[in-house]
């Protein structure tokens, strides 16, 4: 009695003060097991549950800092969510792997500021029994960093970031040098549509410096392109 007491207590306050997010469990497509790795991850469902964030005075972490590789950001926060609320929303077959409970590179969208945040460390003893039980996860989260994987969720705001940042090439069709067309052995070509640097920046002078140089110009560059590797112009 007194263990469901201090459940339907802790529920309760998470509700009232805390804040709702999207939880999205990692779909593994080819795990590597030596690395303990998947790079093909997807993720297809988003779960609306609320959690209560711990870290109230701001984002922890390293922050915003300079490292050799340019700017990063590695702002971190810890939520909790109610072990019950949890099991409810998000059945065990779902979870990553059917561990049954928040796992190590999901991810959390937080509808505070539009970020996505992955899951670093589950810790599930945060309150160390009380009568007897487990009542809350508590997660450790850290500023995702996008790197292809594919978003599903049928949530505007989290698939469109698929939409904006990936570099799926699937979309595009590679040409050869005499414009014809790349393609796989039983005739297939290997891309769909015309791929045009231009198209997907709008920085890229490819076009014009290809136009200048067929027509004679003067232009003083090293060609780099495929049929003359060594830049001799």
């Amino acid at each position: 009695m007194e263990q469901r007491l201090i459940e339907s207590l802790i529920i309760e306050s998470i509700k009232i003060y805390g804040i709702e997010v999207f939880y999205m469990p990692r779909t593994l497509v080819a795990k590597d097991n030596l690395f303990g790795e998947d790079v093909l991850s997807k993720f297809e469902d988003a779960y609306a549950i609320e959690m209560y964030i711990k870290s109230v005075d701001g984002f922890s972490g390293d922050g915003d800092f300079l490292s050799k590789f340019g700017l990063e950001i590695r702002d971190e926060m810890v939520l909790t969510v109610s072990q019950t609320r949890f099991h409810e929303e998000i059945a065990d077959a779902l979870t990553t792997e059917e561990i049954g409970r928040p796992a190590e590179g999901d991810l959390i969208f937080f509808p505070l500021n539009n970020k996505i945040f992955e899951v670093k460390f589950v810790e599930h003893e945060a309150v160390f029994y009380q009568m007897g039980s487990l009542q809350t996860y508590d997660l450790t989260l850290e500023l995702w960093e996008y790197s292809h994987e594919q978003l599903n969720t049928d949530i505007a705001a989290i698939d469109a970031i698929e939409t904006a940042y990936s570099g799926d090439m699937s979309f595009y069709q590679l040409l050869m040098e005499d414009g014809s067309v790349l393609a796989f052995e039983n005739g297939d070509t290997a891309m769909n549509d015309g791929y045009r640097i231009e198209d997907t920046d709008s920085l890229a002078n490819n076009e014009f410096f290809t136009t200048q140089t067929q027509q004679g110009s003067s232009l003083n560059f090293v060609d780099w392109s495929e049929s003359n590797p060594f830049g001799e112009i």
